[in-house]
């Protein structure tokens, strides 16, 4: 852990404060005391190794240190002594320290903390948890905790849930908990996507059908709901489910059985209904799209899955997760760095979880056995600038030898001069060659200024993206915005 990285005490007792950091420093760790008063002034987006909280007094500036802890959840913690609010909760909290300290056990903190910014970090917390309750349901937010309650709550019942929330939110996965912890456990598991089956063939899939009842049907089939017999049936994407089915449908949930297609005979089943839709029912049953009655029948017990953006507190619990899934199906271990953490932090996530598992498969892919930062993340997920460790540019070489470059890098890719018309026009640049010449060397630098302005005010000032903009290195922007003085 030497070398690695910094780690933050935080410590309003002047002289502890100094203890601690003699000792750590002893053990040969580089550290940085402040008191709760300079919070502010510590740049939390930077590799830290780990941060101990030691003498905070309760009221405000308790409040202070537990509103940054909040927000870094990326940095593993340490609390020493007695600490006057809460902190089993926060996703990085990692352990206690006893006083008076001892190094056996000071070194296996450290080791626990390394461990927490590597791959195994999670594992404190996730041990917490039951089990096998709650499979795959990962997260400390608020959010994901009322979830796992009303899981808790209702999976004894029979009650129909209906699960609502965006696409790729988990429903399918509360759905899953709710069998798996209900009596009809002994039973199967039976999915069906309402959306992804023609109309014509929905009630075959559902209720089965007798030979020759249709075109095709050359023998008797058992539907959905008597494969679930006993079991749990989960309709997926219950908004998508034609008028026509939502009546056949509205009998099976009042009276549980049914009739085959083409057949006479009543079936009866013994079977768990759980229902789920990203669509506004409510709204669908005002313009007349979804049966008012069905759905009261459906929403005896709703769970709400609360989308991405509203946990992001969730994301560094989720990534470990992910990553020991995909590990154990075969895939390469990698490690994301703090960095890269806050920048998927800063991400909106318009697909929620199912998008964050894509990423995170497409990282193991590229870069198996690697530690994935920043600049490795695609451009979208970019909102952080990467550390700067090389300079590109060579003291030694001649000015005439930059402008060779310069043109080199101009008209390395497809170049003609009827595509530079617009951008002739915008810099008002002469059309041909005037007779008294032209200062080529200043045209091209604010032909080249004024590209690089736009693409820094299209990605909001992040120099990563906008190289990526460029089709250039983020080391070659930076130099060209110090020659041009230009702020970021």
């Amino acid at each position: 852990m030497q070398g690695l990285a910094k780690l933050l005490v935080i410590d309003d007792d002047a002289s502890s404060r100094l203890n601690l950091s003699n000792i750590l420093e002893f053990v040969g760790e580089n550290c940085e005391a402040v008191s709760s008063d300079q919070l502010s002034d510590v740049d939390w987006s930077s590799v830290w190794s780990c941060c101990i909280v030691g003498n905070i007094p309760a009221g405000q500036a308790a409040n202070t240190v537990i509103s940054h802890l909040n927000s870094a959840y990326h940095i593993p913690l340490l609390v020493m002594g007695r600490f006057p609010l809460p902190v089993d909760d926060l996703p990085n909290f990692v352990g206690e320290l006893e006083l008076p300290l001892n190094y056996p056990q000071l070194s296996e903190a450290l080791r626990h903390c390394k461990d927490f910014l590597g791959r195994k970090g999670v594992n404190v917390v996730a041990s917490a948890r039951k089990n096998t309750l709650f499979r795959s349901l990962v997260g400390q937010s608020r959010g994901i905790q009322e979830v796992r309650h009303l899981i808790e709550q209702v999976s004894d019942t029979e009650a129909n849930v209906l699960i609502l929330g965006e696409s790729g939110t988990g429903k399918e996965v509360v759905a899953r908990n709710i069998h798996y912890h209900s009596s009809y456990s002994s039973g199967a598991f039976v999915p069906i996507n309402c959306g992804a089956i023609p109309p014509e063939l929905l009630e075959s899939e559902l209720f089965g059908h007798e030979k020759g009842a249709f075109t095709g049907a050359l023998t008797a089939r058992k539907g959905r709901f008597e494969l679930a017999d006993g079991g749990t049936i989960f309709l997926d994407e219950i908004g998508d489910m034609p008028m026509s089915m939502q009546v056949k449908l509205l009998r099976v949930l009042q009276e549980r059985c049914f009739e085959r297609v083409g057949g006479n005979s009543t079936i009866k089943v013994n079977v768990r209904v759980v229902a789920a839709t990203h669509r506004n029912l409510e709204s669908m049953i005002e313009e007349g799209t979804f049966r008012e009655d069905l759905f009261y029948r459906l929403n005896v017990f709703p769970i709400e899955m609360p989308a991405l953006k509203e946990r992001k507190q969730d994301i560094p619990l989720l990534l470990q997760e992910l990553m020991t899934r995909l590990e154990a199906e075969g895939g390469q271990p990698i490690c994301f760095t703090p960095c890269a953490i806050n920048s998927l932090m800063e991400h909106n996530w318009p697909g929620n979880v199912r998008e964050l598992a894509n990423l995170v498969e497409r990282m193991i892919i590229l870069y198996p056995n690697s530690l994935v930062d920043v600049n490795h993340l695609p451009t979208k997920y970019r909102y952080s600038d990467i550390p700067e460790f090389q300079p590109e540019s060579n003291p030694f070489i001649s000015v005439e030898e930059q402008e060779r470059d310069v043109f080199q890098d101009i008209f390395s890719e497809d170049f003609s001069f009827d595509d530079q018309d617009d951008l002739d026009h915008s810099m008002n640049a002469p059309q041909a060659l005037p007779p008294e010449g032209v200062n080529l060397k200043e045209l091209l630098a604010d032909l080249e200024v004024n590209m690089i302005s736009q693409a820094l005010e299209a990605q909001g000032g992040v120099v990563a993206r906008a190289a990526d903009m460029l089709g250039m290195r983020r080391t070659t922007l930076v130099e060209k915005m110090r020659k041009y003085n230009l702020q970021r």
